[in-house]
């Protein structure tokens, strides 16, 4: 169930990530809501996480993957298209959560 949960808390910390973005400083309150909202889900989540998963796996996996989605999705909505060595880099964040997954006894699977 943690990886589930850590799907959720990931996904939400995306979405508050991107509302932030268009609260534009907190000036329009509806997106400052649901960034507000966003990261308690966020949170939350990871919080039910951290009783299966170690807290360095999660927070990595956690840290990571919201890097790269944000990025992607920032590419897509924001037009903040990354250059060759932001997608080298967050290619390397991707294989570094693939290798705590795979090869890692810490990982709580």
């Amino acid at each position: 169930m943690g990886y589930w949960y850590l799907t959720i808390a990931i996904i939400s910390e995306v979405i508050g990530t991107l509302a932030l973005k268009a609260s534009d400083g907190f000036n329009h309150w509806i997106y400052g809501g649901i960034c507000i909202a966003a990261y308690v889900v966020a949170f939350y989540f990871l919080s039910l996480v951290l009783k299966t998963v170690p807290i360095g796996i999660a927070y990595a996996i956690w840290a990571g993957m919201g890097i790269v989605l944000v990025a992607a999705v920032g590419a897509v909505v924001y037009k903040q298209i990354p250059d060759i060595a932001t997608i080298i880099g967050m290619l390397f964040i991707i294989i570094g959560v693939i290798i705590l997954n795979v090869f890692s006894n810490n990982t709580g699977h």
